[in-house]
């Protein structure tokens, strides 16, 4: 499927105050041992880039991470649907962020236990208080927090972006299939380089 229905696609447009939402990018999806490695370097490389680009434009940067409990509790049915999950357990490096892309010290960090970076977690608030009217979203995976994210931003009033080349999933079929429904329903999905130069053209707040 190459073309949208009639209706479907339509562009949003960003604002003028974004932020930059960078989704679980742990070593779990990057350590070759790992139950969760995907083979996302490119994403990573990608991602990299497209931070630098946001302090350099101040930018609010905002990190998620994953991590439970003993026994997974805080991650209910969740946590039991996928026991890799454990990979996350706190303690365990695999939920640590990658050396090349940890947070600042004027990042924002949020933990959950969901897909989602907004479910059970401030961030809509902290957002809203911020004055933020557009969340362009990096990360992993595609299919799953990254969607989870984006369609979440735009269900809170926030204009969602996803940035199709630092966001990563396990094969080309699954990430081209969910950047298809992302741009069909949910969100504008643009590219790094078109992400960077949206930000180097914001008037800094």
């Amino acid at each position: 499927m190459s073309e949208f229905d009639p209706g479907f696609g339509g562009i949003l447009g960003f604002g003028t105050r974004p932020v930059l939402l960078i989704v679980d990018m742990a070593m779990a999806y990057f350590a070759p041992a790992s139950p969760l490695y995907a083979g996302v370097e490119a994403a990573l490389a990608a991602t990299v880039c497209l931070r630098a680009a946001a302090t350099t434009a101040r930018v609010p940067v905002v990190f998620t991470r994953v991590e439970y409990g003993p026994g997974g509790r805080d991650g209910g049915l969740f946590y039991r649907k996928l026991p890799v999950l454990a990979c996350f357990d706190r303690g365990n490096p695999l939920g640590d962020f990658h050396p090349d892309l940890q947070p600042g010290p004027d990042d924002i960090v949020i933990t959950k236990h969901y897909p989602s970076a907004f479910f059970a977690t401030p961030l809509a608030s902290m957002l809203t208080a911020m004055r933020v009217d557009t969340v362009l979203v990096a990360g992993l995976t595609t299919s799953g927090c990254v969607r989870a994210s984006a369609l979440d931003a735009l269900c809170h009033g926030f204009v969602p972006g996803v940035v199709a080349d630092a966001c990563g999933d396990r094969t080309p079929e699954v990430q081209a299939a969910n950047l298809f429904d992302l741009q069909a329903k949910y969100a504008d999905v643009i590219d790094s380089t078109a992400a960077c130069a949206y930000f180097s053209g914001l008037t800094p707040a």
